[in-house]
């Protein structure tokens, strides 16, 4: 089972994901913990993928490509995976067919996740996260705050606010590039029949967890 993430930055596809592959043991593959985690380590794939980061901007193909191709590779990825933050232009999506026909593999199901703009921009100024690259957890100070302020309630590390979520500038151009360059994926995966787009909002009271659980029937159903 192949299933992709979509959605600009905010909506949550991180937590629906996460949610989703604690329910069904597909390895989630997110591009974004990988970059941060390489950036955090000052090696050279991360002091390179934070020089578009930090602008806001996409990491160029032949960065992102080559380390998703490996990814996939890895032995708990053979039954499938949930990727979120891959891919995010039609020429990524091709590529990725590529790669995993080589397998006989294809994608199985896209989840598109919409959210109102201003919506997104305040979920991003206000995200926390685990600074245990084993924990991960994301929380929203305004939405679901942890017990303690700045600790992470699993593991007690401490949380911070990602560099490319303190700076509006950044965010507006990250949400400017996602239109951009991603919601035309939208169409590319409807025209496959494998797309469904749910909506993740405090104004209609549905959030992640109501998506996953969705998304969790929908896989049961599928296979």
């Amino acid at each position: 089972m192949i299933l992709i993430m979509l959605g600009a930055q905010g909506t949550g596809k991180g937590t629906v994901a996460g949610l989703v592959s604690k329910e069904t043991g597909l390895p989630q593959i997110s591009t974004g913990d990988i970059f941060r985690k390489k950036i955090s380590e000052k090696t050279p794939l991360g002091i390179e993928a934070d020089k578009y980061i930090s602008k806001g901007d996409l990491v160029p193909d032949e960065v992102t490509v080559p380390m998703v191709e490996e990814r996939l590779s890895w032995e708990d990825a053979k039954n499938g995976v949930i990727l979120d933050g891959f891919p995010r232009t039609i020429e990524q999506a091709e590529k990725l067919d590529e790669i995993l026909s080589k397998n006989g593999n294809k994608v199985d199901l896209v989840i598109n996740l919409v959210t109102p703009r201003e919506e997104l921009i305040d979920r991003m100024l206000t995200r926390r996260v685990c600074t245990n690259q084993k924990c991960k957890t994301t929380y929203n100070i305004k939405l679901n705050p942890p017990i303690q302020e700045g600790i992470c309630d699993k593991c007690g590390a401490p949380l911070k606010q990602r560099e490319d979520d303190s700076d509006s500038e950044a965010i507006n151009r990250r949400l400017e590039i996602y239109e951009e360059k991603t919601s035309p994926l939208v169409q590319y995966y409807d025209k496959k029949g494998v797309l469904r787009t749910e909506t993740v909002s405090l104004s209609i009271n549905r959030m992640g967890k109501n998506v996953a659980e969705d998304i969790i029937n929908l896989l049961n159903e599928i296979n």
